[in-house]
């Protein structure tokens, strides 16, 4: 079941949402990351975007990479945290950019970095490069106070390459482990985030990134343990939760 499409919930299953609701807006807002990856984002556009994140109190931003330094200074002393990407959208980039990538980060005021596999590596099945590759960017993020999210880019893998990154990831100590780019042929859907839940520790939280579009959608994904999502459409989707939260509280008060 992709989460691409518009009409993922049944009515009912939306009403249930509603009328059981396990959450307040801030536990809702923390499980987004805005992103602001597009190319063709202008610097006025990634700034307003960085100033809709501060107000609707996110996650964090994660921002083109040129952009994060300003990025971080628009966030400075807020909850929201500055990241960016590694090695993106394509993961081909060689182990000493990738980290030269990460040293610029940190550097820039990066707290949370998405890091891409090298796709061709884990479908050549050459596990010790992909090991050494996401435990280099992981040490080094680590090193400097930040925390990983590795991106497998799902849609170009077989579950036994989706399980085997799960139990890398795990034993290098990335923080995160995340569906996709938002760039490839398909985004996250319900059976691969099941499958990475499953197939991690705990202590591994699971990102969802692509075709995350509505509130409902994030509700259906917090159901089955993901921690965070990538979205362009924060404003909507948490401006359907104010509402619905509004209108329950609305309702309790009139029983």
């Amino acid at each position: 079941m992709t989460l691409q499409q518009d009409s993922y919930l049944t009515g009912c299953q939306a009403v249930r949402c509603t009328q059981h609701m396990d959450y307040n807006y801030l536990q809702i807002a923390k499980m987004i990351d805005h992103s602001l990856l597009n190319p063709i984002l202008t610097d006025q556009e990634m700034e307003d975007g960085c100033r809709l994140a501060l107000a609707y109190d996110v996650a964090s931003v994660c921002i083109k990479p040129y952009y994060l330094k300003k990025c971080a200074e628009l966030l400075a002393g807020s909850t929201v945290a500055p990241s960016t990407v590694i090695g993106f959208p394509h993961g081909g980039n060689t182990t000493k950019i990738k980290l030269a990538e990460t040293e610029q980060a940190l550097a820039d005021g990066g707290t949370e970095l998405d890091m891409v596999i090298n796709i061709g590596k884990v479908l050549s099945e050459d596990w010790d490069y992909v090991r050494e590759d996401i435990r280099a960017v992981t040490d080094l993020t680590h090193r400097g106070g930040a925390i990983v999210k590795v991106i497998f880019e799902n849609c170009y893998l077989l579950d036994k390459h989706k399980i085997r990154l799960c139990e890398i990831c795990a034993g290098v100590g990335a923080d995160f482990v995340k569906t996709s780019t938002g760039f490839g042929t398909g985004g996250a859907t319900i059976e691969d985030l099941k499958l990475m839940r499953k197939h991690s520790p705990p202590h591994v939280r699971v990102k969802a990134a692509g075709g995350i579009r509505t509130f409902d959608a994030l509700l259906e994904v917090r159901a089955i343990g993901v921690a965070r999502s990538g979205a362009t459409r924060t404003k909507a989707m948490l401006d359907d939760c104010k509402q619905r939260l509004a209108s329950t509280e609305l309702h309790s008060e009139y029983k």
